[in-house]
């Protein structure tokens, strides 16, 4: 179930985590039930899915594992001196039972790793004037008083902005 403050929040939950109550969990059990993998293959595989802007930690998905082979989600199989874990016909229903909820976290996982480009160090170099130019228009706004031919001004300003900048962008790719 989510909370209030994470649907609100985008993901986040109260404490500035991705996942809430259980979510890891789910999102173990569905990568398991795409391709069974030992700890190491799971924890990047989920690291993929974020593209560098969420970095699982042994130290939470090695007792996911466990849990969901105690609740017989999941089986252990040794290979080459490493437990592969592969998801159990209970494992599989419980994964299609919950797709819904799988999909929207996959769905903020691609969403969230959208913003790993901020990460580049050239994104540095737009960040500042991008924040300035935010805070301008929230100001004018401000002191129009809301009144909505600056709201709408101020929209097409920003959607022009972004269509010179996308132009670019296209430009650079041909």
């Amino acid at each position: 179930m989510m909370n209030a403050r994470r649907a609100a929040s985008g993901g986040l939950g109260p404490t500035g985590r991705f996942f809430g109550p259980g979510e890891l969990r789910l999102a173990v059990l569905a990568l398991i039930a795409e391709q069974p993998g030992h700890g190491y293959q799971v924890m990047t595989r989920l690291a993929d899915r974020f593209n560098g802007t969420y970095e699982p930690s042994a130290g939470s998905i090695y007792p996911t594992l466990e849990l969901l082979e105690d609740e017989g989600l999941v089986r252990v199989e040794q290979s080459d001196g490493r437990k592969v874990y592969h998801v159990t016909d209970e494992g599989s229903r419980a994964a299609e039972e919950q797709a819904d909820e799988i999909e929207r976290l996959w769905g903020r996982a691609a969403s969230r790793s959208e913003w790993g480009m901020f990460r580049e160090p050239e994104a540095a170099e737009i960040i500042g004037p991008a924040l300035r130019l935010v805070k301008a228009a929230v100001k004018a706004l401000h002191h129009a008083h809301h009144d909505p031919r600056v709201v709408e001004r101020i929209q097409e300003v920003f959607v022009e902005a972004r269509q010179r900048i996308e132009e670019l962008d296209a430009r650079r790719r041909r």
